[in-house]
């Protein structure tokens, strides 16, 4: 079976099928899990198979989409292959972050917020990483890398290639 998302495009439901399989009753209390799965399953949160997980639980969409824009976990667009977060707080800045990011920018050719056509890179900036001692750091996937400078930037990235 499959749900119609635009007018190009369709998606499997065969994934939503086996993750609502797999939490009988589900209520409002597993909605963050089950988004977890979904996003694991098609790699963001299509809105064809939010509208499905409302129906199928019972679960208002404005909660769904709710608990989906408050955690920053949670992707309502594709989202590449590999994420990179580059750290802007303030250990991170006054350590030279903004070079980071410029450094990234240039070897990908996207803004933060953005993901390569290729759809291998999403690029964001956060707050904070939690890991002011390696300033200043990014985060691929969940891998740390610290004590960074713009030199270091394209072999970092040349790895996940």
């Amino acid at each position: 079976m499959s749900v119609n998302v635009s007018n190009t495009a369709c998606l499997d439901t065969e994934p939503l099928e086996k993750i609502l399989a797999s939490i009988p009753n589900a209520g409002p209390n597993d909605l963050v899990p089950i988004l977890q799965q979904v996003q694991k399953a098609y790699g963001y949160l299509p809105k064809s198979i939010l509208m499905a997980v409302s129906d199928r639980t019972g679960i208002s969409a404005s909660q769904i989409y709710g608990v989906a824009t408050f955690y920053e976990q949670f992707y309502l667009e594709p989202h590449g292959r590999h994420t990179i977060r580059c750290c802007r707080g303030t250990a991170c800045h006054v350590k030279g972050s903004p070079n980071i990011i410029n450094a990234i920018q240039q070897a990908l050719g996207i803004e933060p917020n953005e993901t390569t056509e290729d759809m291998r890179y999403t690029f964001e900036t956060v707050a904070c990483l939690g890991t002011c001692f390696l300033a200043p750091v990014m985060m691929i996937n969940n891998d740390y890398y610290g004590h960074l400078n713009a030199r270091k930037i394209k072999s970092i990235l040349e790895r996940y290639a």
